[in-house]
């Protein structure tokens, strides 16, 4: 008999008309109890762990997550030992490599692996990143002969190729083999390839789906470590070197942050610190992060840079810092991605305000449709991903951003919501002959549209999306883990929770409730429209807070209007380490109204 959970403050309907509810149903917490006692650790440490699915027998191992005890055989992928077997022949034999990636961070990520991989055995293979604008996603036919032109006898491509059918068949016809690395979803035909890996393959059943690309990349690398050792080759780079990488493709590309994902990224992280990779040093920079490199410095300051190449500028920037040596090069190439971000983020507020008002009004005072599927001539085409992400934010519910191109055709990017699989319904909608172009995976995708297409893309996509996003935002109740106060608050206790990090897609960071605060010297602040304030208890405990784009919005209005009220704050905590100095900040969530009294 499933155990429901309790109102959290007995709020059942937030300002944003959310209901907060405990994290921990009975049993949980329970479990989190007898964790607490069988490993010694803090109650709301307990209570993080238990909320996340650790049981008694698990939590040491979750908390010390290693490479060793959690990284699979490689060859449980599908296609991997072809896929080695070739790609350490082409090491062994000296050939001509070409690689061809995609442009956001997982593919830079994925391409700089490679080449610092076969720099090792002194190849320096071509890189090919295509043009979002004028060759959109992953392989095209003159790319390939560009590169088999060049002399290239190996193409790789990596987080790309499972659905490039016509470009690899066109390389296998010119009779250069192709590897496929790549962990998108795959049509029900794969690719004429020479080998394939890829864990969300039909007929792979590795349970590793949950990989991104640079993941699988690293896999593959361990793999043809070990065809090069059985081979007698004593030349092996130390692949743990390279888990820098491997973090930085697996927080850019919001995979979830489970089993072997987490180690990756705890273990990169520490890479990263080192400094050791001169491309992310000099973007580390670029970024002005301050304190020790963790993973949102990782997904929201550093992979937009490296993004901002393949939005609005030189696709190719981001592969080639990654992997650079020289240091004064890297600091250049930085300071142009910083340049980028800037120009992308300007771009990006004027479309986000247009498809918010377009979207408004679609949305009206009632339920709106399902899915926001949203298009305009005036968006440049590499900033859609990031206005649907900001939409969906808002609205709560998937949206596409489409931007509409002179001749009638169109570019887009969708962003999800927990329980609804965008990248199955864009296959399903090629698959249908509705659109010419499409695929993701469930939090993610894009897609090509004719002229004509847009409304009956728009019906189909409402029309399977439907149900299973009613259910999704049914299910949206604000999960919290536990009440605090602002004196509670302490760096010693961010530290503590740190421990069930890190945080992000699949192991969500926790959220605190802070009961009857206050709001004081709310103001808006940055041109992100962010509202700043101090949370205070009735003690005199004052805690730092920002409540990021919450400006225009009622959460914004509350606390510029009404703040200095008692009322009920939901959020996350961090330490921010301004000047040198450990100081901890809520980020603010949620705001819930007490009770009337009388």
């Amino acid at each position: 008999m499933l155990e429901t959970r309790r109102n959290f403050l007995d709020v059942t309907q937030s300002v944003q008309g959310r209901a907060w509810v405990d994290r921990l149903d009975g049993a949980g917490a329970r479990m989190a109890t007898a964790i607490a006692q069988r490993a010694g650790i803090s109650d709301i440490l307990s209570r993080i762990l238990a909320g996340r699915g650790v049981d008694i027998d698990s939590t040491q191992s979750y908390l010390e997550p290693t490479i060793r005890n959690l990284m699979p055989d490689p060859s449980t992928l599908a296609g991997m030992d072809e896929l080695a077997d070739r790609l350490a022949r082409a090491i062994t034999d000296n050939e001509s490599i070409a690689l061809f990636g995609d442009y956001d961070v997982d593919g830079a990520s994925s391409c700089a692996l490679m080449v610092r991989y076969l720099a090792h055995f002194g190849l320096t293979p071509q890189v090919h990143i295509p043009d979002r604008i004028f060759e959109g996603y992953g392989p095209n036919i003159a790319a390939m002969d560009k590169l088999i032109d060049a002399g290239a006898t190996l193409i790789i491509t990596l987080d790309c190729g499972t659905t490039s059918d016509g470009p690899i068949a066109h390389a296998r016809g010119r009779g250069v083999d192709v590897l496929v690395i790549d962990h998108h979803l795959a049509d029900h035909e794969l690719p004429p390839a020479t080998a394939l890996v890829n864990p969300n393959r039909p007929d792979d059943i590795s349970g590793l789906g949950y990989l991104c690309a640079a993941g699988v990349t690293f896999m593959v690398l361990v793999a043809t470590h070990r065809t090069l050792r059985q081979r007698g080759d004593t030349r092996l780079p130390d692949l743990l070197k390279l888990l820098d990488l491997v973090a930085l493709g697996t927080v850019c590309d919001v995979v979830p942050l489970v089993g072997l994902n987490r180690a990756f990224v705890l273990r990169g992280l520490e890479v990263a610190r080192r400094g050791d990779n001169q491309g992310l040093a000099a973007l580390t920079l670029a970024s002005r992060v301050s304190g020790p490199l963790n993973p949102y410095h990782l997904g929201f300051l550093i992979g937009p840079r490296i993004n901002a190449g393949g939005r609005i500028g030189n696709a190719a920037l981001g592969t080639q810092l990654l992997a650079l040596d020289d240091e004064h090069q890297s600091l250049v190439i930085a300071a142009k991605l910083d340049e980028l971000n800037a120009e992308r983020q300007r771009i990006e507020v004027e479309a986000v305000e247009e498809a918010t008002s377009v979207a408004e009004a679609e949305v009206g005072g009632g339920e709106g449709p399902p899915v926001l599927v949203l298009a305009s001539a005036n968006w440049h085409p590499g900033v859609v991903g990031l206005v649907a992400a900001r939409l969906r934010e808002r609205f709560d519910r998937p949206v596409f951003a489409i931007a509409l191109h002179p001749d009638g055709t169109g570019t887009g990017s969708g962003r999800s919501m927990p329980g609804v699989d965008l990248g199955s319904a864009v296959i399903a909608a090629v698959d249908a002959g509705l659109v010419p172009k499409g695929g993701g995976h469930a939090m993610a995708a894009g897609v090509t549209l004719r002229p004509g297409d847009l409304g009956p893309f728009r019906a189909f996509i409402a029309e399977r999306l439907g149900q299973s996003v009613v259910a999704a935002r049914a299910a949206s109740a604000l999960k919290i883990d536990a009440a605090l106060t602002a004196r509670g608050a302490t760096v010693d206790l961010l530290h503590n929770i740190e421990k069930a990090g890190p945080f992000g897609s699949g192991n969500p960071g926790p959220v605190f409730a802070f009961p009857s605060h206050r709001a004081r010297f709310a103001q808006i602040v940055g041109k992100g429209g962010h509202v700043s304030f101090t949370l205070t208890s009735d003690d005199g405990a004052r805690l730092k807070a920002i409540a990021f784009r919450a400006a225009n919005t009622p959460l914004g209005d509350i606390l510029l209007r009404d703040g200095e009220q008692p009322l009920h704050f939901a959020g996350s905590l961090s330490l921010d380490h301004y000047q040198g100095r450990e100081q901890v900040q809520f980020r603010l969530t949620d705001i819930a109204r007490l009770p009337r009294q009388g």
